[in-house]
C-alpha cells in the first residue's frame, strides 16, 4: 500500500508553484462567480433582462455581492474578509434554495453552491496568493 510522501519528499519546483496555483485558483472562481452577478444585474452574456433583478431583495443583494465581491477576488483586493462573506452568502444560498428541495446536493442543484462555499473558505484562510493586490500592498 503507497503511502503519502511527507512535504519535505516535494520537489522544490513543485512547491515553488504552490502559491502560484493558490492565485490561479482566486482568479478562475472569480471570474465564474462574477458572471453570476452580471447576469443577474445586467444580463450579459446571457439571462435576466437588464433590472429585472430587484436590488432591494435578497436576489438583488447576492447579485450585488456577487458582482463587488468577484471583482474584488479577481484582483486579490480584501480577499480574506471577501471571501469570507461569499462563503456565508454561499452557505446561506445552499440551505435557503437548494436544501428545501431534498437531502442530497446531486438532486437539489446545490453542488455548485457547497464548491463556492468552500472555495471561499479556503480563500478566507489562505489569502490571495502573490498574484495580487493584496500581495503588493504588503510589499
Amino acid at each position: 500500500m503507497a503511502s503519502i510522501p511527507a512535504p519535505s519528499s516535494v520537489p522544490a519546483s513543485a512547491a515553488a508553484w504552490a502559491p502560484r496555483l493558490l492565485s490561479v485558483l482566486r482568479i478562475v472562481v472569480a471570474v465564474l462567480f462574477l458572471a453570476h452577478g452580471l447576469v443577474k444585474l445586467f444580463g450579459f452574456p446571457a439571462g435576466a433582462e437588464p433590472g429585472v433583478v430587484p436590488l432591494m431583495s435578497l436576489f438583488g443583494l447576492a447579485a450585488v455581492l456577487e458582482l463587488v465581491g468577484g471583482l474584488a477576488l479577481l484582483v486579490g483586493l480584501f480577499t480574506r474578509p471577501v471571501a469570507f462573506v461569499l462563503s456565508g452568502q454561499m452557505a446561506v444560498a445552499y440551505f435557503m434554495v437548494h436544501a428545501p428541495q431534498g437531502f442530497f446536493p446531486v438532486l437539489n442543484g446545490g453542488e455548485l453552491a457547497i464548491i463556492y462555499c468552500f472555495t471561499f473558505l479556503y480563500l478566507a484562510a489562505a489569502g490571495a496568493g502573490p498574484w495580487s493586490l493584496d500581495a503588493q500592498r504588503s510589499a
